[in-house]
């Protein structure tokens, strides 16, 4: 197979038009964050924020434009935009963005309006079980009758499609919102349901943070009481916007009980802490391994470590969950163990913390809580 080059790419893109301009969208510097990787490409298309929904037939003529090069296997091509508080357009870069700027609140409930509590649940690394956690949390909400969804906001590696059992790709009525996919009346949305399992996402940060904000404010969520939000691991540029462009009402922090995973915790935590979003709580996961013949327990990464954590940095300890193969197999096959064996010792745990976590996001609501201020690049 050819190896295609971001030359040849380029010129490939310089016969695309924009439809409102006076010439190529290359030559118009609208193409920007090429990444040509193992033959998968990734590119934005920088617009005025106006022009997005007339501006997605040139996207897609661009994709397909790209997808016919010898030697292209996949491609992903994704409008963005970013407009400052003048009200006029901003270009993003592949550089992070460090003049913030706080403003009024009035517009934060644009992406998601009408979901009234948006729980992260994050990790300072990966491996650590956070997408089981937030699967099975999700589930537990739903179990007590409240109305949820669950965002995917792990680009690099989405997993909802997987554990939640979902072979479908989310279907728009006017073309332009999305409607969300749904199973065991949770609400799911992730950027794996457009693209294929075995493809890699190579999109640089602006791209990503488009796509999460896309994912929020162009899909049909509707009224739900509780959104959890399955967080990309880390503390990286994903997850600083995530904080700072999204209404969270709260974090929980999933980490194992040994010291270097709670090295990569204490990370996260005090990075939403920076952003004035309320850590609920941390979960011990993997707090033990049970063997499933004889039920001996065993401490493979420790013991107790995230409950002395949380109360050296003055958080709640949410509870611990097992290393057991059961919650693997029912993640793997689509089926989270709270909805498989809802009675059951394990969804009992899940059930409890997530009982704890709506408790706590009701109180700070009747104390009069503030949502966390509207952050923005100026």
């Amino acid at each position: 197979m050819a190896t295609v080059t971001e030359e040849q790419i380029l010129y490939c893109l310089g016969n695309i038009q924009d439809p409102e301009g006076q010439n190529d969208i290359v030559t118009l510097g609208m193409v920007k964050g090429l990444v040509v990787k193992n033959g998968n490409v990734g590119f934005s298309i920088e617009v005025e924020p106006a022009r997005g929904a007339t501006m997605e037939p040139t996207r897609k003529a661009a994709e397909m434009a790209v997808k016919g090069l010898d030697g292209v296997l996949s491609v992903t091509a994704v409008l963005t935009a970013h407009k400052n508080t003048d009200g006029q357009t901003q270009v993003e870069s592949d550089k992070p963005q460090s003049n913030l700027k706080t403003s009024a609140n009035s517009a934060l409930r644009e992406l998601a309006p009408h979901v009234k509590k948006i729980v992260a649940v994050a990790s300072g690394k990966g491996g650590v079980g956070k997408s089981t956690t937030a699967i099975n949390l999700a589930a537990s909400f739903a179990s007590i009758g409240l109305s949820v969804g669950i965002l995917d906001a792990d680009i690099y590696g989405p997993s909802l499609p997987r554990m939640m059992g979902i072979n479908e790709k989310p279907t728009s009525v006017d073309g332009k919102i999305l409607q969300p996919l749904e199973r065991f009346n949770i609400k799911c949305m992730s950027i794996g349901f457009l693209v294929p399992e075995d493809s890699p996402t190579i999109w640089r940060g602006p791209m990503v943070m488009s796509a999460l904000e896309q994912m929020l404010r162009d899909v049909a969520w509707g009224e739900l009481d509780i959104m959890v939000v399955d967080m990309p691991p880390g503390t990286g540029d994903a997850q600083l916007t995530m904080s700072q462009r999204v209404p969270l009402a709260g974090a929980v922090i999933v980490s194992t009980p040994q010291d270097i995973a709670l090295l990569d915790a204490r990370k996260g935590l005090n990075m939403f802490r920076k952003v004035d979003v309320p850590v609920l709580g941390i979960i011990e996961n993997m707090s033990m391994f049970i063997c499933p013949n004889c039920g001996a327990e065993s401490h493979i990464f420790g013991h107790g470590g995230a409950k002395e954590e949380a109360k050296n940095l003055e958080v709640d300890f949410l509870g611990e969950l097992p290393l057991h193969m059961d919650i693997r197999t029912t993640s793997d096959a689509g089926t989270p163990i709270v909805l498989e064996t809802p009675d059951g010792d394990h969804a009992s745990i899940y059930k409890e913390i997530a009982g704890s976590i709506w408790s706590k996001l009701n109180e700070a609501t009747e104390a009069g809580q503030k949502t966390p201020p509207r952050i923005v690049v100026s």
